[in-house]
């Protein structure tokens, strides 16, 4: 054993964990693309000198990543499909559940996220601040509709933190919308009456934040956008202990 305490033992990979490290390796690289059925069985079975018990054990593990469907019966087969940003979520959701952390800590980490976003959508403006204007509107015209206005208030974040253009802050900060509008579904079927006060704020903070962006006003858009998104969790989450697993349950 060595002095510090450490085991060297080394894990050797199953059969079937090497093949979907394969399998997926063809997929991410875009050899392999979204909706391109894999080969069938039989013929992978050949490929890889493996039995069909050792193949579906790999179709299992890339199934449970949601890079394949696979469909049973006669037509059926294993077929590809895109990386899909909830799956992530659904992990780093679980992950914090198991870590019990707050619900709260999940906003004030999009409030990082976002107001970076904002900033870096002032000093790049070019096209994006109409984009972002025309979401606001389609917010606006659900507005009467509380599940629909979520969606679509959920997309002005979303967009907020597409513009930035950091591929990876975006795709943190989509994982944590995701997480956070199962949260949003809860309090609204939880409601007997529509929150129009909440919404109405929500859509003029969305309106302000585009015209402080229009005037060039890079400092002030993002104190703004910070001090609503801390107002958003106060309001979602109070001083309650909720945690995901209350939210994802």
């Amino acid at each position: 054993m060595p002095l510090d305490g450490r085991s060297t033992i080394v894990r050797v990979p199953k059969a079937g964990e090497l093949i979907a490290a394969n399998l997926r390796r063809q997929i991410i690289t875009g050899e392999l693309e979204a909706g391109e059925p894999l080969p069938n069985e039989a013929a992978l079975m050949e490929r890889f000198g493996v039995s069909r018990p050792t193949l579906r054990e790999a179709f299992r593990i890339l199934e449970s990543e949601g890079i394949i469907t696979v469909l049973r019966g006669a037509h059926g087969g294993a077929r590809v499909q895109a990386p899909d940003r909830s799956t992530a979520a659904r992990y780093a959701g679980l992950l914090l559940q198991y870590r019990g952390v707050p619900l709260a800590d999940v906003y004030r980490a999009r409030t990082e996220i976002e107001v970076a976003a904002v900033g870096l959508i002032a000093a790049d403006p070019a096209g994006k601040i109409d984009r972002l204007a025309g979401v606001v509107e389609k917010a606006e015209a659900v507005f009467d509709d509380p599940h629909a206005f979520a969606k679509a208030n959920t997309e002005v974040h979303r967009t907020v933190m597409e513009l930035g253009g950091n591929e990876t802050l975006q795709t943190l900060a989509g994982m944590l919308l995701d997480i956070m509008d199962a949260h949003a579904a809860l309090y609204i079927s939880s409601r007997t009456e529509p929150d129009r006060p909440g919404a109405a704020t929500a859509l003029r903070a969305s309106r302000k934040l585009v015209g402080l962006l229009r005037k060039g006003e890079p400092g002030a858009a993002q104190v703004f956008w910070r001090r609503h998104l801390d107002s958003v969790e106060k309001f979602m989450t109070g001083n309650s202990e909720t945690t995901l697993v209350e939210v994802l349950s």
